[in-house]
């Protein structure tokens, strides 16, 4: 079995730079993505392995369009839970097959007390109430402080970029 080449640092920026807009909507996307840096699928699943032992991501995610699905109403619960016992109890709602995020943030005294944060997404605003009702119940979180903010309108939607690699260069330098 012959081992994958490594790929050059252009390549490793290029790849990472696809990589942030989606894997390719086709049979073969590691393939197509090898295609677009002149490489090799090996070559490329190599680097795509080395970079999440690495810790650079843990995980590919999905962008979903909820709007598009027929999903029409969503809110975030914020509860205030204390600091000892928020971890386990983020590990808990993180679990609830409704809840599509779930994370901890500081506090931001004395304006905002709330430190964990859930986003539930339903067809319509009963729905979703429902939800965040029963997980309460569930998880017996409702006397605990918290608020359902539910979404007006969406601005802007769309996975983590973080690479700066550009793919064509092009030359701006002076010309008389």
């Amino acid at each position: 079995m012959n081992t994958p080449a490594a790929l050059s640092r252009q390549q490793q920026q290029h790849l990472r730079s696809l990589l942030e807009r989606g894997l390719p909507l086709c049979s073969e996307p590691y393939a197509e993505l090898a295609k677009q840096i002149d490489s090799d699928t090996d070559s490329v699943l190599a680097c795509v392995r080395d970079w999440q032992e690495d810790g650079l991501f843990r995980r590919f995610g999905l962008v979903v369009r909820h709007h598009a699905l027929g999903y029409h109403a969503n809110a975030m619960l914020v509860l205030d839970i204390p600091d000892a016992l928020v971890a386990s109890i983020g590990e808990q709602l993180a679990e609830e097959p409704r809840v599509t995020l779930c994370y901890q943030r500081p506090r931001r005294l004395p304006q905002w007390r709330y430190n964990l944060f859930c986003m539930i997404h339903g067809r319509a605003r009963a729905e979703v109430e429902g939800e965040i009702a029963a997980v309460l119940h569930r998880h017996q979180l409702a006397h605990y402080p918290h608020e359902w903010l539910f979404s007006t309108q969406a601005f802007k939607q769309r996975g983590g970029h973080f690479s700066t690699f550009k793919a064509h260069a092009v030359d701006v330098g002076r010309h008389d």
